[in-house]
């Protein structure tokens, strides 16, 4: 395709995107409420995060051949219609996993102060849940790994079920994406049910996706002693999160445990390839920033981040959800150490 001739759409609020493209092709920046069906009609690409919806509603009088999200997730994208109707989708998987494993620690270490000898679970090892269980390993906790689908791929080894991880762990973390239907849905994967088997009074962590864990069944175990603490990033209904759930979290922040410089750099750069492959684009002095599996230590993590600033901000003002998450200080990642 000339170059000259591609129209690129990218959601204004992504940072480090701007000015990739702008030499050699139509790039309009525009917020995510002014991405409409009448918008993206003329454009070939959109580069975009999670508050913009891109389905059938959005796309279907659009000539777009590609999303490129700079996100782990897609559920904001109905890829089902865009495969069926000639749409590439690309993601940025793993592209803020360090960071979130940030976020997890420096929450728990917060709460907990010393984390040996104590059983973390981990629901979800994909590139964040396996970055967690390392961290935990190091940090001389006792980690157990539940992932049904890789359990089923590679055998049960180094795998536990949900009984075991509901049965033993003093901190359950959730890392999977939100999957609705299939054999292994997600969606209230943490529900009364399972709040109902806890044996230990875990902290519960969800920085993953907001409906993997059901705020009734959080509520009912914070009111009934089977949960002692929440750590919550990942809401149901954001913006417009419960609020009771807000005031009986120990740790709530509005959706930025990924939110490291080094984190949004990766993910831009991740679409910018994206596009850049798909249109046959130029892309320049690209570098690439990578995690650096380095050893991990409490007091790094801890002077790296603290999370109660973040709650205090949210709790005084949980109307300013978004404006919080759009004007967020980016953080430095703990084991980042190139310039």
């Amino acid at each position: 395709m000339d170059s000259k001739r591609v129209k690129i759409i990218v959601e204004g609020n992504i940072p480090y995107f701007k000015g990739m493209f702008d030499n050699v092709a139509d790039v309009s920046y525009l917020q995510p409420e002014d991405i409409t069906a009448g918008s993206v009609r003329e454009a070939d690409a959109i580069v975009t995060r999670t508050r913009t919806r891109c389905d059938a509603a959005l796309l279907h009088e659009s000539r777009c051949s590609l999303i490129a999200s700079a996100t782990i997730g897609l559920d904001h994208v109905d890829v089902d219609w865009c495969g069926k109707n000639g749409i590439e989708v690309k993601n940025a998987p793993g592209c803020n996993a360090p960071a979130v494993a940030q976020y997890v620690f420096a929450s728990l270490i917060a709460l907990a102060g010393d984390l040996k000898e104590k059983t973390l679970g981990v629901v979800g090892a994909g590139h964040v849940g396996g970055i967690i269980a390392d961290w935990g390993r190091q940090l001389g906790m006792n980690v157990l790994i539940c992932d049904p689908p890789r359990a089923d791929a590679e055998g049960s080894d180094g795998f536990v079920t949900m009984s075991q991880i509901a049965s033993e762990s003093d901190f359950i973390t959730f890392h999977t994406p939100l999957v609705r239907d299939g054999r292994y849905p997600t969606y209230h994967l943490l529900d009364k049910e399972l709040v109902g088997s806890f044996a230990k009074s875990p902290v519960v962590i969800n920085s993953a996706r907001g409906s993997v864990t059901d705020t009734q069944a959080l509520l009912y175990g914070l009111d009934s002693g089977k949960i002692s603490e929440v750590v919550i990033d990942c809401w149901e209904n954001e913006p417009d999160i419960d609020r009771r759930l807000l005031d009986l979290a120990a740790i709530a922040t509005p959706h930025i445990a990924g939110y490291s410089r080094q984190g949004k750099i990766r993910a831009s750069q991740m679409a910018a390839r994206a596009v850049s492959a798909h249109f046959g684009l130029p892309l320049d002095n690209l570098v690439p920033l990578k995690y650096l599996p380095e050893k991990v230590e409490a007091s790094d993590i801890k002077k790296s981040y603290n999370p109660l600033i973040d709650t205090e901000a949210l709790k005084a003002a949980p109307e300013t959800f978004e404006c919080l998450r759009n004007n967020y200080a980016l953080r430095e990642e703990v084991l980042f150490n190139e310039p």
